[in-house]
């Protein structure tokens, strides 16, 4: 005993202590990165109890006088020299993630050890403690700033007594504790939204409370409104909205019609998919001249009934997307306003705003005007109706189409000239049945139809952005103004295409955009047929930039354009609305001088743009796995479209339905991930599955509720 007490004696010693603690803060200050306590115990070379002890001692005095600070599990720096950086936290399945940051060029990986108590989608602080496998840094979280979303969507399970629902998006990183009287007659088994009450410090899931039940997991009706909410989508209009639309005159006066350009006589048809209801645009043709037209695009004039400062204008205006799932619209406007008043149906007249140009047979622009219109629309094409004509070369307005047509193409030829990139990925669609389940899959493809609607739409949008964008000089405007941009990819995603194409007999010329452009399109005409076709594609489309809203221009790469916007789609995006407004401000010879209010909404609405594809590639995963329920055991032809580490992801080729084939499923050899080469290649055999790769795929199992697909190799 006496022994012991001169050991607590020496370990208290004040002189022992002034020295080490004199020693350990030299050695925060000189570190450029937290450290531990065995950190400190190897840099001071100190291998005895006592003294690792003392050390103990010191750095407790050094926290409580703030000296330095603790980063998280046992990791502390310098107070005043640490480096703080702020951002959003995404997190992967392992619980670990990546923190995007501004300040940073490059993501920062973060640890499920040193993610602390976060969610995917917070904001958070970290502090970088070094690189993570000699590539990204890496860092760990001090604080969560936000907790940017508050409500999950996800499956209660009750397991013994205990309640825990796992959320539907892995990347969340965590399952929720659900206390027994928090429950709210929710069930084992229900498809649930919770909101979270507390986490507390010790806890490894957060406490929450079961706020809505939303129906029985793996039901469609559950599924789809689950996904609704995942993604806070709402399904209804607040009654206050629907009130105010109810209000609004569907009839168009003479008054009104008097303060419009007349073109009711002029021949006007419209050109949508068989299943559409709000017909946003109509395209005329008057001849001027035997080389002379003047086509108008006509667009609904939305911004003439939702009026700023309305309930109708802050509803649409949060909702800022239409968003379409597998099998339903969420629009952005109640269905009076998208479908019948606003929209341009056959034989109605209908209030416009409209870009009318005059044009020769080379497709060049001689001359254009914008402003609002009434029209009257002569025919309904589907896209098909509009396809026969073109391909039979008789029917309805048989000339007029066929001339729009030929102007569509020579427009199209002369944007990829001038360096627009063309993709024309097929599109997966599902036949369903009364009960809203996949009964067949077909695919759709961008034939000359839609092709001309999309050539004169893209005329519209440059035009109006060129009106505004260019000064009479032809140099650039200080106007604000909504943007579409998409900037020039970045030189690294370039060189990982230009590797990978490579690989398949394709060169890349990469000395300028415009080179890396021409180089793409010929890339992709090249593998057009053949079996590298899609994953190539996917991957120059993973390649490119995101396109996105703002004030700021500077043009739109993949589509060739300097000066280009989104006019052409008021009834389903919010920044059409935006344009129709500045547009007519700006004909009216106003001044605009709140840029920040403008470009604070194009945030808003690329945010929700995102929001809204999330949601509807979460439709499509969902239904393609309904679509192989009943399935497992059957074969089918497959490419391999992703390598990782853990697998290889599939999608089958009669139906685009993308699955796993795990690592732990391929029995024929140790596969290793080549990142380089985008394959998985086996240790002793050298085998290899490389991106693209044709294989035959077994259903190994359909998780309807996690809306996952496992496939075996065959």
């Amino acid at each position: 005993m006496k022994k012991k007490r001169n050991a607590r004696k020496k370990t208290r010693n004040p002189q022992n202590l002034k020295a080490l603690k004199r020693g350990i803060i030299a050695l925060f200050k000189s570190a450029d990165q937290p450290l531990t306590h065995k950190d400190i115990c190897r840099h001071l070379q100190v291998k005895d109890k006592i003294t690792k002890h003392q050390i103990l001692f010191v750095i407790k005095n050094l926290l409580a006088d703030a000296t330095i600070k603790e980063i998280g599990h046992g990791k502390y720096g310098v107070k005043q020299s640490q480096s703080f950086y702020e951002g959003k936290i995404e997190k992967v399945i392992s619980g670990a993630g990546y923190v995007i940051c501004e300040a940073l060029d490059t993501d920062v990986f973060i640890s499920a050890r040193n993610a602390g108590q976060t969610l995917g989608g917070d904001i958070v602080r970290i502090s970088l403690t070094g690189n993570h496998n000699g590539k990204n840094p890496e860092g760990v979280v001090v604080s969560v700033i936000e907790r940017v979303r508050k409500d999950f969507v996800g499956n209660l399970r009750i397991d013994g007594g205990n309640c825990f629902v796992t959320p539907d998006n892995s990347k969340v990183g965590t399952d929720f504790y659900i206390p027994k009287d928090k429950l709210n007659g929710a069930k084992h088994g229900d498809k649930v939204l919770v909101g979270i009450l507390d986490w507390p410090k010790r806890a490894k899931s957060p406490f929450a409370e079961i706020s809505k039940i939303i129906g029985r997991a793996g039901e469609h009706h559950a599924e789809i409104h689950a996904i609704l909410a995942e993604y806070g989508l709402p399904y209804e209009f607040p009654k206050s909205v629907e009130a105010y639309v109810a209000s609004i005159n569907e009839e168009i006066s003479e008054e009104e019609i008097s303060k419009r350009r007349d073109m009711r006589k002029v021949l006007t048809f419209t050109i949508d998919p068989h299943d559409a209801k709000d017909f946003d645009d109509a395209l005329s043709i008057e001849k001027i001249s035997e080389d002379e037209w003047e086509i108008g695009i006509h667009i609904a004039d939305v911004s003439h009934y939702v009026k700023e400062g309305t309930v109708l204008n802050d509803e649409a205006y949060e909702r800022a997307t239409s968003v379409y799932l597998v099998d339903r619209v969420v629009p952005m406007l109640p269905e009076k306003l998208s479908n019948k008043v606003c929209s341009l149906r056959p034989h109605e007249e209908k209030l416009c705003f409209s870009a009318v140009f005059k044009m020769n047979r080379k497709a060049e622009v001689l001359g254009e005007w914008f402003g609002r219109t009434v029209i009257y629309s002569d025919h309904r094409f589907t896209y098909e109706d509009a396809q026969n004509v073109i391909e039979q070369k008789k029917g309805k307005f048989v000339d007029e189409i066929l001339l729009m047509n030929q102007l569509a193409k020579k427009m199209r030829s002369k944007r990829i000239k001038e360096g627009a990139i063309t993709f024309d990925r097929v599109e997966v669609k599902f036949r369903l049945d009364q009960a809203n389940n996949p009964s067949g899959v077909y695919f759709k493809h961008a034939k000359d139809a839609n092709k001309l609607i999309e050539e004169f739409m893209l005329l519209a949008n440059r035009q109006v952005a060129a009106f505004i964008g260019k000064n009479m000089d032809r140099m650039p405007s200080k106007k604000p103004f909504v943007y579409r941009v998409h900037d020039v990819p970045e030189p690294d995603k370039i060189g990982v295409f230009s590797a990978f194409v490579k690989q398949f007999g394709h060169q890349m010329i990469m000395k300028s955009p415009k080179d890396i452009a021409n180089s793409m399109n010929r890339v992709l005409a090249d593998v057009s047929g053949k079996r590298e076709e899609n994953m190539v594609e996917l991957l120059a489309i993973r390649t490119m930039s995101k396109a996105k809203y703002t004030t700021e221009n500077i043009g739109h790469y993949g589509l060739g354009f300097n000066y280009y916007t989104h006019f052409t789609s008021p009834i389903r995006r919010w920044p059409d609305v935006m344009v129709h407004r500045l547009l007519q401000r700006y004909l009216d010879g106003e001044k605009i001088k709140n840029k920040e209010a403008i470009e604070e909404q194009c945030k808003h609405s690329s945010e929700m743009e995102k929001l809204s594809t999330d949601a509807e590639r979460s439709s499509i995963k969902y239904m393609q796995v309904k679509y192989l329920v009943g399935k497992e055991g059957q074969e089918f032809d497959a490419l391999v479209s992703g390598v990782t580490e853990f697998g290889m992801f599939v999608e089958l080729q009669d139906s685009l339905c993308e699955g796993l084939v795990s690592m732990r499923d391929i029995k024929d050899d140790h596969y290793l991930l080549n990142k380089e080469s985008f394959s998985l290649v086996g240790r002793k055999t050298g085998h290899k599955f490389q991106l693209g790769d044709p294989i035959r795929v077994r259903v190994r199992n359909v998780d309807l509720v996690k809306k996952q697909l496992d496939f075996e190799l065959v």
